[in-house]
């Protein structure tokens, strides 16, 4: 099933995350793709910890300094297969996604979707964090962006038209808001024990929804 391209339909991949790139950004991408595919076989064969920098140049067959230049510490290698992991879910997860209605269910439906992804890479995943909150290109290098903010922005647009989010805001706020409520539930469930990550990001979601007015 396609999404519907209008504010009801869930957002193409084309309108959250970037472009199809020209010659010359594919054969990067090609080069990073290796980069990262050789790295994340040796993390899952022999653990992130173990693995050197040295090791994975080796493994690649490219110079230490060919690997550096593209990806500065091993976490820049976890950034890329995961930003390439959600674009290419994107289009799977579609059909699940507009079966929501738009608003607070939609999210609720793709949080849903990501705590499943997040327990598979639960090992990875409080380096990686760590390295995005510490990364400057963050905010001014766009190709290294998850595309979270977009999906989240759509995500949040289309509940404001069909009435069901307030709309006296703008989305792009709202989903800044939501972005970093979403990180501060990621990271204690990351470092607490016990905790269903999928129960926070739920009760996360009817808080950023609800507010914390008391209920009668």
């Amino acid at each position: 099933m396609q999404a519907d391209a209008g504010r009801g339909g869930v957002p193409a991949m084309t309108d959250t995350l970037p472009a199809e790139p020209g010659r010359r950004e594919r054969k990067r991408q090609q080069q990073l793709d290796h980069l990262a595919d050789t790295a994340w076989a040796l993390f899952e064969a022999e653990g992130f910890e173990a693995v050197t920098m040295e090791r994975i140049a080796d493994a690649a067959d490219v110079a230490k300094g060919t690997l550096y230049k593209h990806f500065p510490v091993k976490e820049a290698l976890l950034r890329h297969r995961f930003h390439r992991e959600l674009h290419a879910v994107w289009p799977e997860i579609q059909p699940e996604m507009a079966a929501a209605a738009p608003g607070p269910a939609r999210l609720a439906c793709f949080f849903r979707l990501q705590a499943r992804w997040c327990e598979s890479r639960r090992g990875y995943l409080l380096p990686y964090v760590r390295f995005r909150l510490a990364d400057p290109q963050l905010t001014t290098d766009k190709r290294e962006r998850s595309g979270m903010d977009r999906i989240f922005t759509e995500l949040i647009a289309q509940g404001q038209a069909a009435g069901t989010l307030r709309a006296d805001i703008p989305a792009a706020l709202l989903a800044g808001y939501l972005q970093f409520t979403h990180l501060a539930t990621l990271l204690r469930w990351l470092t607490e024990d016990g905790l269903s990550l999928e129960v926070e990001l739920t009760r996360m979601l009817e808080l950023a929804c609800s507010g914390m007015g008391a209920r009668s």
